[in-house]
């Protein structure tokens, strides 16, 4: 199975985000129903360590908290931009929960980026847009999209089919209240 870990948004949040589009060609938008927050990618994982890292996944012990929006930015930067996406807050209480799943996704021996966590929300994948365009994103002013309430955390699975990316649920993680 092809996996990740992210962080569900609630759908009113959803349709604010997919607002921020700008016309720019060859760029590939998000679907609406795909917009959430990664915490971990993890590739291909075989049907017996689903088991343990679902198992290690339940035993993460960590509160609620807000996601607070911020700015939008583009990776891997502004002269080269491949990816669209709006930014959050810092939020230290999310960069522990991606450090605790982090090492439980270590500790099932399924590899992970060297690359700190760099809490975004993926909007949009570029192939070759001129920078006038991508500023019409880049500038544009912030919409007020509110804060959410974080409250649980999920492990997905990402079918990739000639229509794109289906992601469906495997189990569902809750966290303390606030």
């Amino acid at each position: 199975m092809r996996l990740f870990i992210a962080i569900e948004l609630p759908d009113e949040i959803k349709k604010l985000l997919e607002g921020m589009r700008t016309d720019i060609p060859g760029s590939r938008w998000v679907p609406l129903e795909q917009i959430h927050l990664t915490i971990s990618f993890l590739g291909e994982v075989d049907d017996t360590t689903v088991d343990l890292l679902t198992g290690a996944l339940a035993t993460i012990k960590a509160p609620g908290f807000n996601l607070c929006f911020s700015s939008t930015g583009c990776f891997p930067d502004r002269r080269r931009p491949r990816v669209l996406w709006v930014g959050l807050e810092p939020e230290p209480l999310l960069n522990s929960l991606a450090s605790l799943v982090r090492e439980s996704v270590l500790a099932c021996n399924i590899p992970q980026e060297e690359r700190p966590f760099s809490p975004h929300i993926t909007l949009a994948r570029l192939k070759l847009p001129t920078p006038r365009e991508v500023d019409a994103f880049l500038d544009q002013s912030q919409k007020q999209v509110p804060p959410v309430m974080v409250r649980e955390f999920i492990l997905f699975r990402s079918l990739l089919t000639s229509q794109g990316a289906v992601h469906t649920p495997v189990k569902t993680f809750a966290l303390s209240p606030p």
